[in-house]
C-alpha cells in the first residue's frame, strides 16, 4: 500500500518493477481526509478518475454523507489500485464553499438568485421564440469531455433530433479531435486500436507529443515499472522540453514547433530506405503505399534536420530503433494534435505502424490519445462532431439505421454538411447567425483560443448564453442563466477511458443544495420543449442513468463501439471493461484489428476522410474507388510551413501545455489545497540560453506577448530547446483579487490571451502550438518570490 503523504513532490509513487509479459503488480494508493483513518469510513462506493483520461478506477469514502477521500481499485485492469495526485485530492473541490447551490439569471445586467422553473422557463421559451424565428441553426450546444456517456448520448438526441440543430460540439474539440480524426482517416472509424497492457509486453514504445508523466500519470507509473524491471523497454520521445519521458528516453527528439510532419516523414523515409517494411502486411491490409513511398522518398534526416532542427544522426538513430522493435508502442497527444499540420501528423504515425505490421498483437500498439476522461464517449454518443456510434453523415443508409433508432425521419437530423465545429459555431455566434449557445461543464472564456474576441462573442446581446457548472467560471459571469450542476461523487453513469475501458462512477453523496444530474437538467429541458418522435410518442423516453444506458446500448448494437454485452451489474465490483463487449465477446476486447482492418470498407467506415490540406470531405464514390475492399489507407502527406512564423518583432515560439497538478482551467483542481500550493499560479519557461542573452533570471516577472495580448508570469529557465516559450494554460482569473478578467488592454493571467485563431483543416483543432511571441523583462525578481521547482514540466 503507498499513503505516502506527499505525492506532490513524488507524484509517482513507489516503484514495482515487472518483467515483459508479466502481469503489472498491484498497489494500493489511498488518501483520507486529515483526522480520517480506513476504519471511520462508513462506507466505499464505486467510481473511476474525473480529472485526466487515463481511466484510473477508485473507491470513493464517505462518512456522514460527506466524501472523506478515496482508493485505489486493485481489481481494476487500468490502474491495478495506483492514483495520481489529482486523484488522491481533487475530491475536495466537491465541499468549495463557493459551488453554485441555486440557478442564476440575469437581471438589469446582473446575475440573481432564482429558481429551477424560472431559470427553465427562460431557457424553453428562448428556444422556442429562436426556433419560430431563426430555426433550428440558431443554437449550438457546446459541451465538455467530463460528463458521463448517459448526459451525452441525451444531449445528442435532443440537440440533433429533438432542436434538429447541426451546432453541438464539445471542448474535446481542443484535445481529442485529432485523435478521432487519425483514426478515421487511416482506419475508417474511431477506436483506439491498442490496449494499455500493450505496455506490459513492448519492446519499444515512442510517445509522440506526450508527456506521459504530467497528463497520465498513472500509466507512465505502469511504465516506470517496466523500465525498472528486467529486459525494458527502448524509449523514443518527441518533444521540445526536456520532460520526465525525455529523461529516461534512448532518443529525444526536440524539433522547432509545427515541424511534425517533416520529422514523421524523415523517420517513414528511413524505415522504407533499409527494408524494415513488412510488405506482406501492407499488401494485405492496406491501400496507397506506392503513393506514400514516393511523398517520403525525398525526406532525408539531413532534409529534416534543416525543417526540424534536430541532428539528422538522432532521426537516423530514432529510425532505427523503431524499425528494428519487434513489438512497437506508440502514443500520441497534444504536441501533435494541438500543432501545425495536426491530423497529417498523427496519421504518419499510424503510417509507421502500419509499415511495420504492428497492429493486433501484444505490445504491438497504436494509442491516439485522450485528453478528458469521458472523450471516447462524446465522441461515440455523437455530442461532438459525429453523429452516434460512429455512424457517417454521408451514408444516408447510416442516417436511416439512426432515424429508426430514434423513431424519427431521416430528414430530422441534420446531415446536410459535417457536424458543426465549436471554432465554427462561435464563428457562427460572432456573426450573428447562433443567437443562443448552451455550455455544459467547460470555460472557453479561459480555454479557448484569442480570448479578447471570445469574451466578445459571449458578451454580445443578442446572444443568449446558458452556463451549466459547479461553479460561477469566468464564462459563467458572462452567461444569461446559470444552471448549478451535480458532479462526480454526487451521480451515476459511466465514461469510458482512452483505451476503450468502460467504468461505473455510483453516486456516493447528496449535491450541495438545488445542484442537479446534467442527465436530470437535460431531461427536464426535454419535457418541457415536449420532444416526439415520429408517432408522437416522447422523442426521449428513458428517465434515469441505467435506462439512458439500455438507450445507448440499442443505439450502439452493431456498431464499432457495441456496448450491447455491458450493463451496470457488470461493472460493479470488478475491473473496467474494454469495448465492443457483445455476445460474442463478453469479455470485452483488449486490441482492435487483430484480424484485419474491420471497420474500412465503405458501407461501414464512419468517414470517406478528408483532404489532408484543405479539410474537405472526400466523396463516398472516391473513397469507393480508392479502398473498395475496406483496407487501411496509408495516407501520405505533404510537410508545409506553419501559418506563422517567428519574425524580429516575435522572435521566439510559443506553445502552451498541462502541468501535472491541474486540469484545465483549475475550476476544481485549485479548490484542492494540496494540488493549487503546488502551481499557484502561471509562470513562463526558456532555455537558460534565451534568458542569458536577454539578461533574464528566474523569477523574474516578464511579459510574454504575441500580435493577439499579453501574459505577464514568473521565468523559469528550464531545458526547453532554444527559440521557444511555454505558457501552463490552466490559469484565469476566478481566484485573482477581482474575481475576474481585468480590461483588454492590461496583461493578462491566461495564456489563450497569446494564442492564435487558427484550427487544423482536417480535425477542427485549435493550433495552440504555433503562435510567436516576445519575451520582455517586467521586474525583477523580489526576494523571496518566484515560482515553485518544477517537478517533471509540463506537458506540451
Amino acid at each position: 500500500m503507498d499513503t505516502s503523504a506527499d505525492r506532490i513532490a513524488d507524484p509517482w509513487g513507489a516503484r514495482t518493477p515487472y518483467a515483459p509479459g508479466t502481469p503489472w503488480p498491484s498497489r494500493t494508493d489511498t488518501h483520507l481526509r486529515a483526522g480520517i483513518a480506513e476504519q471511520d469510513v462508513e462506507r466505499w462506493v464505486q467510481s473511476a478518475s474525473l480529472l485526466h483520461s487515463n481511466g484510473d478506477a477508485m473507491d470513493i469514502a464517505v462518512r456522514e454523507g460527506r466524501i472523506v477521500g478515496v482508493r485505489g481499485r486493485t481489481a481494476d485492469r487500468v490502474n491495478r489500485g495506483r492514483l495520481g495526485p489529482k486523484d488522491l485530492y481533487g475530491w475536495q473541490a466537491n465541499a468549495s464553499p463557493d459551488r453554485l447551490t441555486r440557478p442564476l439569471v440575469r437581471e438589469h445586467g446582473r446575475l440573481v438568485e432564482s429558481d429551477w422553473d424560472t431559470a427553465m422557463n427562460r431557457i424553453t421559451a428562448r428556444t422556442r421564440d429562436l426556433l419560430d424565428d431563426k430555426g433550428p441553426g440558431s443554437i449550438g450546444f457546446y459541451t465538455t469531455g467530463q460528463l458521463f456517456l448517459e448526459e451525452y448520448y441525451t444531449l445528442a438526441v435532443l440537440a440533433r433530433a429533438g432542436i434538429r440543430t447541426n451546432h453541438l460540439d464539445g471542448n474535446t474539440r481542443l484535445c481529442t479531435a485529432t485523435a478521432a480524426e487519425a483514426l478515421k482517416e487511416t482506419f475508417g472509424c474511431d477506436g483506439q486500436p491498442g490496449s494499455y497492457e500493450d505496455i506490459d509486453h513492448a519492446d519499444t514504445i515512442a510517445l509522440f507529443g506526450h508527456n506521459m508523466a504530467e497528463t497520465q500519470t498513472v500509466l507512465w507509473m505502469r511504465l516506470l515499472d517496466r523500465l525498472e524491471g528486467s529486459d525494458p523497454p527502448r524509449l523514443v520521445c518527441v518533444d521540445p522540453r526536456y520532460t520526465q519521458v525525455a529523461r529516461r528516453a534512448d532518443v529525444h527528439l526536440a524539433p522547432r514547433a509545427g515541424t511534425n510532419v517533416a520529422l514523421l516523414n524523415a523517420l517513414l523515409h528511413e524505415i522504407i530506405r533499409t527494408g524494415r517494411v513488412d510488405r506482406a502486411y501492407v499488401d494485405a491490409h492496406t491501400v496507397g503505399f506506392e503513393e506514400l513511398a514516393a511523398m517520403v522518398e525525398e525526406c532525408t534526416p539531413r532534409w529534416a534536420a534543416g525543417i526540424c532542427d534536430v541532428p539528422a544522426a538522432q532521426i537516423e538513430r530514432a529510425a532505427e530503433i523503431l524499425g528494428t522493435a519487434e513489438r512497437l508502442l506508440s502514443t500520441v497527444l497534444q504536441g501533435v494534435y494541438q500543432s501545425h499540420q495536426a491530423t497529417a501528423a498523427a496519421v504518419q504515425v499510424n503510417n509507421l505502424h502500419l509499415i511495420r505490421g504492428m497492429l493486433g498483437r501484444p505490445g504491438r500498439g497504436l494509442l491516439q490519445m485522450n485528453g478528458q476522461p469521458s472523450a471516447e464517449n462524446t465522441r461515440e454518443c455523437g455530442a461532438d462532431g459525429d453523429l452516434p456510434g460512429f455512424r457517417n453523415w454521408q451514408n444516408d443508409e447510416h442516417v436511416a439505421e439512426l432515424a429508426a433508432v430514434w423513431n424519427v425521419k431521416p430528414e430530422t437530423i441534420p446531415h446536410y454538411a459535417p457536424p458543426t465545429h465549436a471554432m465554427q459555431i462561435f464563428r457562427y455566434a460572432e456573426q450573428g447567425s447562433v443567437r443562443m449557445l448552451w455550455i455544459t461543464g467547460t470555460n472557453p472564456a479561459v480555454s479557448l483560443p484569442e480570448l479578447s474576441r471570445i469574451r466578445s462573442i459571449l458578451a454580445q446581446e443578442r446572444l443568449f448564453v446558458v452556463a451549466q457548472d459547479l461553479f460561477l467560471t469566468e464564462t459563467a459571469q458572462l452567461a444569461d442563466v446559470v444552471l448549478p450542476a451535480a458532479t462526480w461523487g454526487e451521480k451515476t453513469g459511466t465514461l469510458t477511458n482512452a483505451d476503450r475501458t468502460v467504468h461505473l462512477s455510483e453516486k456516493a453523496v447528496e449535491p450541495p443544495g438545488e445542484a442537479r444530474a446534467d442527465l436530470d437538467i437535460f431531461l427536464d429541458f426535454a419535457a418541457r420543449m415536449d420532444f416526439r418522435d415520429k408517432d408522437d410518442g416522447p422523442l426521449i423516453s428513458w428517465h434515469d442513468p441505467e435506462s439512458a444506458f439500455a438507450a445507448w446500448q440499442r443505439c450502439s448494437a452493431g456498431r464499432p463501439c457495441d456496448y450491447t454485452g455491458l450493463s451496470y451489474q457488470r461493472l460493479r465490483g470488478g475491473s473496467g471493461i474494454q469495448w465492443p463487449c457483445t455476445e460474442q465477446a463478453p469479455d470485452g476486447t483488449a486490441r482492435l484489428y487483430t484480424d484485419g482492418i474491420t471497420y474500412a470498407h465503405p458501407d461501414t467506415c464512419e468517414s470517406y476522410g478528408r483532404d489532408m490540406v484543405t479539410g474537405a470531405s472526400v466523396e463516398p464514390v472516391e473513397y469507393r474507388s480508392l479502398n473498395p475492399d475496406g483496407k487501411a489507407v496509408l495516407k501520405a502527406a505533404e510537410y508545409l510551413p506553419p501559418h506563422e512564423d517567428t519574425s524580429a518583432d516575435y522572435p521566439l515560439q510559443l506553445i502552451t501545455g498541462r502541468t501535472v497538478y491541474h486540469f484545465h482551467t483549475r475550476t476544481k483542481t485549485a479548490r484542492a489545497p494540496e494540488l493549487n500550493a503546488a502551481a499557484p499560479d502561471v509562470w513562463a519557461e526558456i532555455s537558460p540560453a534565451e534568458a542569458s542573452a536577454q539578461g533574464l533570471a528566474d523569477g523574474d516577472l516578464v511579459q510574454v506577448t504575441t500580435p493577439r495580448g499579453a501574459v505577464r508570469a514568473r521565468l523559469r529557465t528550464t531545458a526547453i530547446r532554444d527559440g521557444m516559450v511555454f505558457l501552463p494554460f490552466h490559469y484565469g482569473y476566478w481566484d485573482t483579487p477581482a474575481g475576474h478578467r481585468p480590461p483588454d488592454d492590461v496583461p493578462g493571467r491566461a495564456a489563450n490571451e497569446t494564442t492564435v485563431t487558427d484550427w487544423d483543416p482536417v480535425s477542427k483543432q485549435p493550433l495552440f502550438k504555433t503562435g510567436a511571441a516576445r519575451v520582455t523583462l517586467v521586474a525583477r525578481r523580489a526576494s523571496g518570490t518566484g515560482a515553485r521547482n518544477e517537478t517533471a514540466g509540463s506537458s506540451t
